[in-house]
């Protein structure tokens, strides 16, 4: 279980909390998970790949996990790498301090671009809601505005 709010250490130690979402290839939100702000974004990657639902739709049994997962400089850690092994998923995770952040290329962009969205709804901006459970359904709520805007734009 993730720690949903933790202090913030940019923020004089207010709780505070972060967002982590799984996208697609498209940027199509997958999976949300919250976690305390003073939590290092290496050690929720597991509740992340956890929370992706099985894909169904496609002959034989439902896809679980991606073949693929692009990353930031936040989950360049030998244990990452090393867990997504496990899974049999290939890392594609951006190196601290040899890869600039200034350029993210055309894959990682999409990873970046899409968690910047759900801010688009004013309310999410900044979090004021002192419960987690309304926060995380405006999340929620947020990431399912997106994808039918994703699928009234492909169909």
């Amino acid at each position: 279980m993730v720690e949903q709010t933790g202090p913030n250490p940019t923020d004089r130690g207010k709780l505070g909390s972060k967002r982590h979402i799984a996208v697609d290839r498209q940027g199509i939100p997958l999976a949300l998970v919250i976690a305390g702000a003073n939590r290092q974004d290496s050690k929720v990657l597991d509740a992340v790949l956890d929370a992706i639902p099985a894909v169904p739709g496609m002959p034989g049994r439902p896809r679980q996990r991606p073949d693929k997962v692009h990353a930031d400089k936040g989950y360049d850690y030998a244990h990452c790498r090393e867990s997504l092994k496990r899974c049999g998923i290939t890392a594609r995770i951006a190196r601290r301090s040899i890869e600039s952040s200034e350029k993210p290329g055309r894959h990682r962009w999409v990873v970046e671009r899409t968690p910047a969205w759900p801010a688009a709804f004013g309310k999410l901006r900044i979090r004021f809601e002192r419960g987690l459970d309304t926060h995380v359904a405006l999340l929620t709520l947020a990431c399912a505005v997106i994808c039918s805007l994703f699928v009234e734009q492909f169909c």
